[in-house]
């Protein structure tokens, strides 16, 4: 039986307020195992507070000035402090008002926009506003019920066709974090640095990968986390010996076969008191001065398409995973859920740490077990230890985290035999949706492909009417968004 299939149902009355609460024994869980799978998920996505102040703490605005900083030096632990504040805080909020096992934290590929397309037209204080505007305007989707409709008007297989696209995409998250694949040399990518395995990292990786699959064929309760756990101790004492390093030094490739992003040792990582000076510096209505209303309504449009549809598809990988979708496909009480995710946009602005998103990785979770927001609340309070402690959150390598992913991501294939590959109107729209998520490393481009697919081969064959008014006009906003920069040149925007 694979984590896809829905936890049985355990008997017997809820057990104390916290066990009602939150569903525990109904969902078939138990305290103890959403505690673990909330410290699973904190261990796959805490790398977040390393990587995202690399990404928007590295560029400069079009003033040429670092985020919270002049124009000089980074100032990369202001960002790492803000960073773990809105991903314990939304996180905390999705466990008590969403009440799912669902962790939040900055959206990977929303911050490299905002940093690389945003922020070079304009201040940083500017950039983090217009995140702010796209989260309010997702937030207002929400309470109209639009967000809630357009999730409701996919077809079930479509559904499961964005489960196993997210399975897909974890999967290679996992591996190109190991370093297992990397770009290759004449080639799209490659195995290893060179074309094939070399190094200790690459080695604790796969022990990982197979160390998991192997506790999880004896259903060993914890499989991730043990293996997670196992593999990080291994690769201290490989540290201790070795003496690798990290593979990047002062933004430069020196050593491939090293670590991937953290060292797994004590050495240089020093306990302090957060600085939060980045809360609040942001300007709501600044970007449009800026770039001028046109140009400042494309970025949001940008910005809210990318969110939207990334969370949507996210949502129902994760539900999948967690056997919480009805029969029809849908999530019960998505409401709750998909309003903190649009408040943590705007939470995320606000605090200078780019729009915040629920996490893919929080499947590694929900693959050991996890099934209510307990888990979350389990994950969120260790981000708020992290915002002080976060030396302790940098030790587990990437290379002993992503093996938990590789798993995950096949328990996610299981949703493909619920797809009718014999009628090539529902397989050719799954097929774009699962394979255009990793290959363009992007969650809205593979559900953006499958809708609009899925749309045009319904009306091909006269079959129009089976197709949810809502999905026609997701479909519309698709193709707009798919040729927005050719739009944008047509009609002269920058």
């Amino acid at each position: 039986m694979t984590r896809t299939e829905p936890a049985p149902a355990a008997t017997g009355a809820p057990r104390n307020p916290i066990d009602r609460f939150f569903s525990i024994t109904q969902r078939g869980s138990t305290p103890s195992r959403e505690i673990r799978g909330g410290l699973v998920t904190f261990v796959t996505m805490v790398y977040i507070v390393v990587l995202n102040p690399i990404i928007i703490g590295t560029a400069k605005d079009a003033n040429g000035n670092f985020l919270g900083a002049g124009s000089q030096a980074p100032d990369l632990a202001a960002v790492a402090a803000v960073t773990a504040l809105v991903a314990a805080f939304f996180t905390i909020l999705m466990g008590v008002v969403g009440r799912y096992p669902f962790a939040l934290a900055t959206g990977l590929g929303l911050n490299a926009f905002v940093a690389f397309q945003v922020a070079s037209k304009m201040s940083w204080p500017e950039a983090m506003g217009m995140v702010v505007i796209e989260g309010l305007v997702i937030t207002v989707l929400v309470l109209t019920g639009f967000r809630t409709a357009v999730f409701v008007a996919i077809p079930r297989e479509l559904k499961s066709a964005i489960a196993v696209g997210i399975g897909l995409f974890i999967a290679l998250i996992g591996f190109v974090d190991a370093g297992f694949v990397r770009p290759g040399a004449g080639t799209p990518v490659q195995l290893g640095a060179t074309g094939n395995l070399r190094g200790w990292p690459t080695l604790v990786f796969v022990l990982g990968v197979l160390l998991i699959a192997v506790l999880m064929v004896r259903k060993v309760k914890g499989a991730i986390l043990i293996g997670i756990a196992a593999c990080t101790v291994l690769a201290m004492i490989i540290e201790a010996i070795a003496d690798l390093g990290p593979q990047v030094v002062n933004g430069k490739l020196v050593h491939p076969s090293a670590w991937a992003l953290n060292v797994p040792s004590f050495d240089g990582k020093e306990f302090g008191w957060p600085d939060l000076h980045l809360v609040g510096n942001f300007s709501l209505g600044g970007g449009f001065d800026a770039v001028g209303v046109i140009s400042g309504i494309v970025i949001i449009f940008s910005l809210v398409l990318s969110d939207f549809f990334d969370v949507m598809g996210t949502t129902i990988g994760l539900a999948s995973e967690a056997g919480a979708l009805d029969k029809d496909g849908n999530l019960p009480n998505i409401g709750p859920v998909l309003f903190v995710d649009g408040l943590a946009a705007v939470g995320g602005g606000a605090a200078s740490a780019s729009s915040a998103t629920t996490y893919v990785e929080s499947a590694s979770g929900i693959g050991d077990g996890a099934r209510t927001g307990l888990a979350s609340i389990t994950t969120g309070a260790l981000f708020v230890l992290t915002i002080f402690l976060s030396p302790i959150a940098q030790i587990v390598p990437s290379e002993a985290a992503a093996p938990a992913l590789v798993v995950v991501g096949v328990l996610l294939m299981g949703q493909i035999r619920y797809i009718d590959f014999g009628d090539l109107t529902i397989a050719v729209p799954a097929f774009l949706t699962m394979v255009l998520m990793p290959f363009t490393y992007s969650i809205t481009n593979g559900v953006g492909a499958g809708f609009i697919s899925y749309a045009v081969l319904k009306a091909a064959t006269g079959k129009a009417r089976q197709v949810h008014v809502l999905m026609w006009i997701v479909a519309v906003v698709f193709a707009v968004y798919f040729a927005i920069e050719p739009l944008k040149t047509l009609f002269g925007v920058d």
